[in-house]
């Protein structure tokens, strides 16, 4: 049977909730929906390009922990509460991403967990 290592990042939610920040499974990585706050306060208040960039270096230790890197992220998803920001998004993606380039969704929403949240991200990846 293949070995389920669970990635935790403190949150009280994960408890309450019942998820891990990642999960790992034999060579494939799944990233839970994952937003700009850190511990209880909030990154990027008011501004969707610095929310984005957090939330990459977020899941990118996330990944670390289960024996992984960005290099090895095939699918992104990003749910945004305002889409006419998209290209502040994008910038931040294309920082990222720009050459390892996995496919990837963006769709608006119609609001996250609080108000204060303009984006949610989750990924997978996988190692070879």
């Amino acid at each position: 049977m293949t070995e389920r290592v669970k990635i935790a990042s403190g949150s009280a939610w994960e408890n309450i909730v019942g998820y891990s920040r990642a999960v790992r499974v034999g060579n494939i990585i799944e990233v839970a929906g994952t937003t700009a706050v850190d511990g209880d306060q909030l990154i990027g208040e008011g501004d969707v390009y610095v929310q984005t960039r957090f939330i990459f270096s977020k899941i990118e230790k996330a990944l670390h922990e289960a024996g992984s890197s960005l290099n090895d992220v095939v699918r992104t998803r990003m749910y945004v509460t305002d889409i006419s920001k998209w290209e502040l998004i994008a910038k931040a993606h294309g920082e990222v991403f720009g050459q390892i380039k996995p496919v990837t969704t963006m769709v608006e929403v119609a609001k996250l967990i609080d108000e204060k949240l303009l984006i949610e991200i989750e990924m997978t990846a996988i190692i070879s």
